[in-house]
């Protein structure tokens, strides 16, 4: 059964140019790992979209595990590998699998993440690997078991002058969306950004950074529709989450030397 399911799966590496500092160094692109499929969303568009959209901020190489399952329950065979993520820099979250309960399985996934791999998780991570713990919802940085209808909203800062969300608007108005109810912001957890809701009459925090045992993570759970995917401002604060999450972020929110985006080819 394993052997079939690892045949089914999209395993991708896109290896980028490097860019070069005024050294001549050549430093290493990000090396990154995006994790994706599962229940409810358009999975095969939404690679596509976030690594080719994150590639065009930021010099990163993507290796992509698209499990083709659809619906709640799925483990990916990646995860049974003792040392999964081992050679990431970055692990990007963007899988829905809410029904594999078992606290090993979960716990398989995340210890790397403790012992210091950081990650990004978006949208319906947030709503994963429901076991009988709140040890997921720790390294997410929220705890969320549902969701409101699907409506456009108003977008707030909640942290202005960090670098991720530098230079954002104050407030602004999202596409329709589906926004998260978030029942718990964990104390090691700073929220960045929150979405108003009509239904729970209050913001919900939508974009936040965390650190998960010696692991930092960022989050979003904005990501239900492909075209918020490719909203310019979703990219660059998903772009800027993932080099803070790896400390390659300055503080006025630029990538440091090296992680900008690869130049062009010369035609």
């Amino acid at each position: 059964m394993i052997a079939r399911l690892l045949a089914t799966l999209t395993l991708v590496t896109t290896p980028l140019a490097l860019s070069v500092t005024a050294t001549g160094a050549e430093p290493k692109p990000l090396r990154a790992l995006l994790i994706t499929g599962g229940c409810c969303h358009d999975y095969p568009a939404q690679k596509e979209v976030l690594s080719s959209g994150v590639s065009k901020r930021i010099n990163v190489q993507w290796t992509i595990v698209h499990d083709p399952r659809t619906g709640t329950t799925g483990k990916i065979p990646l995860y049974e590998k003792a040392n999964w993520a081992d050679g990431y820099d970055i692990v990007v979250h963007n899988e829905c699998f809410a029904d594999e309960k078992e606290v090993s399985w979960q716990e398989q996934i995340l210890k790397p993440h403790r012992e210091g791999v950081p990650a990004v998780v978006v949208h319906c991570s947030m709503h994963c690997y429901r076991a009988p713990s709140d040890e997921w919802f720790k390294f997410c940085g929220v705890t969320s078991h549902r969701h409101g209808s699907h409506f456009a909203y108003p977008m707030k800062l909640q942290k202005a002058d960090h670098p991720i969300v530098k230079g954002l608007p104050p407030t602004w108005q999202t596409e329709k969306e589906e926004l998260y109810h978030i029942e718990k912001v964990w104390p090691t957890a700073t929220p960045l950004a929150s979405g108003y809701s009509h239904e729970t009459k209050k913001d919900e925090v939508n974009v936040w950074i965390n650190t998960y045992g010696q692991g930092r993570v960022f989050g979003t759970t904005l990501g239900h529709y492909n075209h918020t995917m490719e909203s310019p401002w979703f990219l660059d604060t998903l772009a800027r989450g993932m080099l803070w999450a790896c400390g390659k972020l300055d503080d006025d929110g630029k990538p440091l030397p090296g992680y900008g985006p690869a130049p062009a080819a010369k035609p």
